[in-house]
């Protein structure tokens, strides 16, 4: 088991994985772990509650939706 922050570090510090998109998804509304998630290498980060729109948002910027 691991937070959503360890995984981001985990899959950030292999190589293999650095062209990997990351959307953080959390309950975390701090901007501080906002912070600390996009430093990690998090590439987006969405706050629940959220809706379609704001994830399908976040997805084009990442480019994965049109």
């Amino acid at each position: 088991e691991m937070t959503g922050l360890d995984f981001v570090k985990h899959v950030r510090m292999r190589p293999e994985f650095d062209a990997v998109r990351l959307m953080m998804v959390t309950t975390e509304t701090e901007i501080e772990q906002m912070t600390r998630a996009l430093e990690a290498g998090a590439n987006e980060y969405v706050m629940k509650p959220f809706t379609r729109d704001a994830v399908l948002d976040k997805l084009r910027l990442l480019g994965v939706a049109e």
